[in-house]
């Protein structure tokens, strides 16, 4: 339930003090007439239409369109009566309030050709009157046909932000919920191999202990260096699950191809401290993985690395020329790279050619508006 004050038009680029005076200007239209029983006549429909208005201002069904017409007769009333149509800027932004879009429509047409019409009909009874106001009556009309487009398209427009705002609380739900999954088929595929080797081995050390000792310091040799290299892999998954930088990924990167003898290129187009967090680290592990994979399987000399920003999306693109395979490979790191960008909704495009191989990597934007939030 919004407040009493809510009905006071707001977005329409008029000051709250304008539509005060709007409020208290059809007195002075009605006080300019003679006959005590006109006066009489034109507080009471004043009264009446602001009644109307407020009661019905936060109704919906049925109860709003009678509210509607109502303030059409009297603003019909006052037009014709008084001279006094500013009611119309009233009516307009009731309108524009409606969220059918065939109720706002029918409404919209109702009341443009109504308040022309009871102008011109009221302009031929009085026309020096309105004579006297006439650049008032064009704003009248204008603002008649842009308020409730105004104020419609805006109500649309904050109904799809908010429809926007939680579709990205999901899409964060689900990367939670989706990297949660990966962690744990991490952990099954690192320690529950390993784990279930250092069992049947310790049962077989068991049993050898006593009648040959040493085949069974072999066997707790091997659970020694088992149990060392599980330790190993789950500590490098506890850093790759950490938030990577893509300032420090890209300064591994050159001292991995330095290393590695290969000669590159590096321009980065994007500002790092502008990203979300999450693609930030998504960005900065497929960088690695990308890169990784040129020094180990390519053969490359030369490798280039494009890091670019639009206004909605990020793109990475990562080409070598070294020895691709003629057709392209999913497993392993590149599949690794593929999931990754799911938790974004990112997209990941690999060309392998007799010039050497070409990683393209896009990132949307979407997240940003999460974080913000």
């Amino acid at each position: 339930m919004r407040d009493w004050y809510h009905i006071f038009p707001k977005n329409t680029g008029l000051s709250l003090y304008i539509w005060i005076i709007f409020c208290v200007l059809p007195f002075y239209f009605i006080f300019r007439s003679i006959s005590p029983w006109e006066i009489g006549v034109g507080v009471v429909i004043t009264i009446l239409f602001f009644a109307v208005y407020w009661l019905t201002f936060n109704s919906r069904g049925a109860l709003i369109y009678i509210g509607i017409s109502l303030q059409f007769i009297i603003n019909i009333l006052m037009t014709v009566l008084f001279g006094y149509v500013y009611f119309a800027l009233f009516i307009a932004f009731y309108v524009g309030n409606l969220r059918s879009r065939a109720g706002f429509i029918s409404m919209y047409v109702i009341h443009l050709v109504l308040t022309a019409a009871a102008i011109i009909f009221a302009f031929f009874i009085n026309y020096v009157l309105f004579l006297s106001h006439l650049p008032f009556l064009v704003m009248t009309i204008l603002g008649v046909i842009l308020i409730p487009l105004n104020k419609y398209n805006r109500l649309k427009q904050e109904e799809l932000e908010v429809k926007l705002e939680d579709a990205n609380q999901r899409i964060a739900e689900l990367a939670i919920v989706e990297e949660r999954h990966r962690i744990a088929r991490d952990l099954h595929d690192t320690l529950g191999q390993k784990l279930s080797m250092v069992g049947l081995k310790a049962e077989l050390s068991q049993k050898l202990i006593d009648r040959e000792p040493d085949k069974a310091k072999v066997e707790l040799q091997d659970i020694q260096n088992t149990a060392r290299h599980a330790l190993k892999e789950v500590r490098e998954m506890i850093s790759d699950m950490k938030n990577a930088s893509l300032t420090d990924e890209l300064s591994h990167v050159r001292m991995l191809l330095d290393a590695a003898g290969i000669s590159y290129e590096i321009h980065n187009g994007a500002d790092s401290s502008e990203l979300p967090m999450l693609t930030e680290s998504v960005l900065s592990m497929s960088l690695k993985e990308a890169v990784t994979n040129v020094v180990k399987h390519s053969n490359a000399r030369r490798c280039l690395i494009t890091l670019t920003e639009s206004d909605r999306d990020i793109f990475l693109k990562i080409t070598d020329d070294g020895n691709a395979a003629p057709e392209v490979d999913f497993g392993n790191g590149l599949q690794g790279m593929r999931e990754r960008l799911t938790f974004v909704n990112g997209e990941c495009q690999v060309f392998s050619s007799e010039n050497g191989f070409e990683v393209n990597i896009t990132v949307p934007k979407v997240l940003r508006q999460i974080e913000e939030g």
